[in-house]
């Protein structure tokens, strides 16, 4: 019989061997072709640890990296050692003869073959192996962090009373254990298997018996070792059971035990734990009893026992015992799913009330007075308006705004709050006159100012009324760093603070130049730094150009969202970070979220799908940044801040009790600073954030009932209504307002929205938010449930309503002629006296520009509907009277209220005819005499009003501190238009210019 092994294995035939010059040549491209790919690793890691270093948060990269790398070496090595020391084991455990068959002659060859690198071979199947290992256990750093330093929630499931921090972070960790256990198991039972097949322990057509019985015992503790592994994953199943998501009761993500689970499954899986043990004891066994025959039969009942108890069974009872009588059995298990969703969401203290849905005051006075102190209405739609700011604000084609503007809050002169959209004008690379790599990393570096205009007004042009405007920025914000570093639209590197100047900003002078002063970047002085980065941009002229030099430093991964998802990658990130004036900067505010979907008995929801509204589907760029995208339980934990000068990263912690956010906080020490770091002057901008608005305006579709019965019977499902403004089919976003809700003694900044029943169109509930931060009723929920008894239309059949009125839609068509279009704004409802207010803006894109004007104002109280010019006017002949109450002016240049000196009065009644003419000039032609006289004519009207009011304001006349104020803005814009008219500008900007 021959020997098992290799034998000799010959001389060797040298073949041709290429001429020395040619060896060389190849082993220097070779060592090129190493340290090539050796630096281009090497440049990522280097760039990734100086931009780290750059924004303070090398913590963050240092403990990420060394997470990675340890789990990579310690399940790299451990999967590597199992599945070598098996095939060395079994190669150790071969018979000393092989058969005599064809089956061993033909496998002889192969070990002939392999025999001279025998070591070489199992060398590099456990590196492979372990390399697969260590990348899979790699990218399970959250996992192991949040397991290390995870902190208790102080909160136990209903069923198995233990702390929910096992569910979020313990059961994770176990579970991908497992899953390595497994894989090994299997990758080891395979390489023993084929090794002891290889040299004979294992024969398939061989005479004589199958296995050695080295080979049995051996493959007998591997098969014992999957098998006591399953008795584990049976175990851990039953806990598993609390985080299960399954259909249920038309709802896509219920977690939870249900009776079924809890009398059949739970059982069941304590019973196959019980089986599967005793069966790999029964594997472990043939290391004596040497035979298969009760390990078989032992696997062979614990595969029956899955199929008849853990598949059988709960069917049986589900069909049996639940369907009957689903309503008593289930009621129990939804009682614990309603009350743990609404916790794991923040929704347990939402306040529902009833609301009639309908006004019980006769008095139309009184209602219409009312309906000024129920919200400030924002007509300026913040997701129409950006083509007006453009093209009244751009000023040069390389500066651009957001598709979507910003609400905020910004101080009046007079010291009260007022509801602002505003946008910054950042770089537009598109627009740069000549696009070259000094160009558009070089030159043009940056946006410049922000351009802010009051929500609640229009001037006769329909044109938004500008509190902060021109190039430089001026107006109401005071003196802060203008210029724009980081943005939305900044998504390209730029090379800064070197010789090369930056183009500032431009004015009649001609071009400003600057040049970058800030501690941002990474500086580009160090050549091993350019050269990592020339790898890292793949742009070689980084290396060598003639533009870098000393104090040089490159600014990347520059927009809000996307610094702070890389200082903290623990984090879910709000779609949609907004600016700020705060303490003379420009601050990003940024919103982010502690995530996990590890809350028992808390129903999964979808962060992609619950997001997702008209918005969204129209702008990427407004998605959140999830990092889990299936999710039970959120907190707003972290605001954080980005400096659009110094692109500097803060994160506060918001919510001080989020366990989360403490055990991430616990792996990443110092990254997070406290909340009462936060100053008053940024606490004044924080808001409730969107997303998870959004979150939680979906959960409440179903999750505002609070028992069970009604959950269970469906008869109060709600839904989010689709956008009534437009076609696209998705959910209407909801919408910043200032507004009082029943209860409050005054308007608060808020966050709203609506709800229809499921299936219907009418009014079911609207929702709103205490959007305003630092106040004591911040993050509070109020629900307005309307009555089931009677319809209050909802938005879709508002929209309707205003679509099919005859005036209206005659008035609509008129709008539309020629060339123009027609735009809605967002539909706005407002709870007013027991009823509830709809306001719509009408805007009209019309002439070669194209960009919206706001014409007529919509709106519907209790069916009574008006479209007017503005929104006091819709107001008055809805409820058929005129407010008692004062109101500034609704248009341009109009006389301030209280003014009462007449000469001030006729001069400013003069300038208002004056800038009408010369809107009427544009409109003919334009007729550049017929502007230049009516420009004349303002300034000179306005010079009239200003030495008029000075000399009221000398005698003790109380109002002279608005004239004055309004008459400067106007004195302004007359020179101003006065100037363009003399270099007889385009009608873009005449049209600015007039405004």
């Amino acid at each position: 019989m021959p020997d098992r092994g290799g034998g000799p294995t010959g001389p060797r035939i040298r073949a041709g061997r290429p001429s020395r010059r040619v060896r060389t040549l190849l082993v220097t491209l070779g060592v090129l072709a190493v340290l090539g790919m050796a630096f281009t690793m090497f440049a990522g890691f280097w760039t990734d640890w100086l931009w780290y270093r750059s924004v303070h948060y090398s913590s963050v990269f240092t403990t990420t990296l060394t997470t990675k790398i340890g789990l990579f070496f310690v399940f790299g090595l451990l999967m590597a050692v199992a599945v070598g020391l098996n095939i060395w084991l079994a190669h150790r455990l071969r018979p000393p003869l092989s058969a005599m068959s064809m089956e061993q002659q033909s496998l002889d060859r192969y070990r002939m073959a392999i025999a001279p690198y025998k070591k070489w071979l199992l060398l590099a199947i456990t590196a492979l192996v372990g390399l697969i290992a260590g990348a899979s256990a790699s990218s399970q750093w959250r996992i192991w962090l949040m397991w290390v330093n995870g902190v208790p929630f102080h909160e136990k499931d209903p069923q198995f009373h233990l702390d929910v921090a096992f569910y979020a972070f313990d059961l994770p960790w176990y579970r991908f254990l497992l899953g390595f256990g497994f894989a090994a198991a299997i990758l080891s039972l395979i390489a023993a298997a084929l090794t002891h097949y290889l040299y004979g322990g294992l024969r398939v057509t061989s005479p004589g018996a199958r296995a050695t019985a080295a080979a049995t015992g051996h493959l007998s503790v591997l098969l014992g070792i999957f098998v006591a592994l399953k008795a584990v994953a049976y175990w851990l199943d039953r806990y598993g059971l609390a985080v299960k998501s399954s259909d249920f009761k038309a709802t896509d993500n219920w977690t939870g035990l249900r009776y079924v689970d809890a009398n059949a499954y739970l059982p069941a899986k304590t019973i196959l734990f019980c089986i599967a043990v005793i069966c790999a004891l029964l594997f472990f066994a043939t290391l004596w009893r040497r035979t298969w025959q009760l390990p078989v039969i032992g696997f062979g009942l614990m595969v029956l026992s899955a199929i008849l108890i853990g598949g059988l069974y709960p069917a049986i009872v589900q069909k049996f015992q639940v369907q009957p009588n689903e309503q008593a059995k289930e009621a129990p298990y939804v009682q614990k799913n309603l009350k743990a969703t609404r916790e794991a969401y923040g929704i347990d203290d939402t306040e529902v009330s009833e609301y009639a849905g309908k006004s019980a005051t006769t008095d139309k006075a009184k209602l219409r007075d009312e309906a000024n102190d129920a919200a400030s209405i924002r007509i300026l739609d913040p997701n129409i308006v950006s083509p007006t700011f453009q093209v009244l604000q751009q000023m040069k084609n390389y500066y651009g705004f957001p598709t979507n503007l910003d609400v905020d809050r910004y101080p009046t002169k007079d010291g009260k709050e007022q509801d602002t959209v505003l946008g910054l004008r950042e770089l537009n690379l598109d627009g740069i006159p000549k696009n070259n790599w000094i160009n558009d990393h070089f030159r043009y570096t940056h946006g410049f100012g922000v351009v802010a205009a009051k929500g609640t007004e229009a001037n006769a042009n329909g044109e938004p009324v500008f509190t902060e405007y021109d190039l430089p920025s001026q107006g109401d914000l005071g003196t802060y760093e203008q210029r724009v570093y980081y943005g939305e639209k900044t998504t390209t590197y730029s090379i800064v603070g070197g010789p090369q100047k930056e183009i500032d900003y431009s004015d009649d002078d001609g071009e400003k130049t600057t040049s970058y002063r800030g501690n941002s970047g990474v500086n580009l002085d160090n050549p091993i730094n350019r050269a990592a980065y020339a790898v890292a941009f793949n742009e070689p002229q980084i290396l060598y150009s003639g533009a870098i030099g000393k104090g040089s430093r490159i600014l990347y991964n520059r927009t809000p969202k996307e610094r702070v998802e890389a200082v903290a990658p623990w984090l879910t990130i709000d779609g949609d970070a907004y600016p700020a004036v705060v303490k003379g900067r420009i601050q990003w505010i940024v919103d982010a979220y502690t995530t996990t979907n590890g809350y028992p008995y808390s129903s999964r929801t979808t962060l992609g799908d619950t997001t997702a509204d008209s918005l969204t589907a129209t702008n990427n760029s407004r998605a959140v940044v999830a990092q889990q995208n299936q999710v039970n339980y959120i907190r707003n934990s972290v605001k954080a801040t980005v400096d659009a000068y110094t692109g500097e990263v803060k994160l506060y912690q918001w919510d001080t009790k989020d366990p989360v956010l403490k055990t991430w906080m616990k792996a990443f020490p110092d990254t997070v600073q406290p909340k009462s770091a936060i100053s008053g002057d940024l606490m004044d901008h924080l808001r409730y954030p969107q997303d998870l608005f959004k979150v939680q305006r979906e959960l409440l579709t179903r999750y505002h009932v609070t028992d069970a019965e009604t959950f269970l019977t469906g008869s109060e499902v709600w839904q989010v209504p689709d956008d009534p403004t437009n076609k696209s089919g998705n959910a209407v976003p909801p919408y910043y307002l200032s507004m009082k809700m029943p209860g409050q003694d005054r308007q608060a900044f808020s966050l709203s929205t609506t709800f229809t029943p499921n299936g219907r169109y009418n009014l079911s509930a609207f929702m709103s938010v205490d959007a305003e931060a630092g106040t004591s009723d911040y993050g509070k929920i109020r629900i307005l449930k309307l009555p089931t008894r009677t319809t209050v239309d909802g938005p879709k059949q508002v929209q309707s309503q205003f679509n099919s009125e005859q005036d209206i839609a005659a008035a609509i068509k008129l709008l539309k002629g020629g060339d123009s279009e027609v735009e809605y704004g967002n539909l706005l409802t407002v709870p007013l006296d027991g009823g509830l207010l709809y306001v719509e803006p009408v805007y009209v894109r019309g002439g070669g520009l194209k960009y919206p004007l706001l014409r007529k104002v919509l709106v519907t109280y209790e069916g009574r509907t008006a479209f007017e010019n503005t929104l006091g006017e819709a107001l008055d002949k809805v409820f058929g009277t005129k407010s008692s109450a004062p109101k500034p002016p609704e248009t341009g240049t109009t006389v301030p209220p209280g003014t009462s000196d007449p000469t001030v009065k006729q001069a400013l009644e003069d300038a208002q005819k004056a800038f009408d003419a010369g809107q009427q000039a544009l409109k003919d032609g334009p007729d550049w005499d017929a502007y230049a006289k009516a420009q004349k004519d303002l300034q000179d009207a306005l010079k009239r009003a200003e030495e008029a009011q000075a000399k009221a304001d000398r005698t003790g006349g109380k109002n002279g501190d608005k004239a004055g104020s309004g008459e400067q803005d106007g004195d302004k814009a007359g020179e101003k238009n006065n100037e363009k008219n003399n270099e007889k500008n385009s009608e873009q900007s005449g049209d600015k210019n007039g405004s």
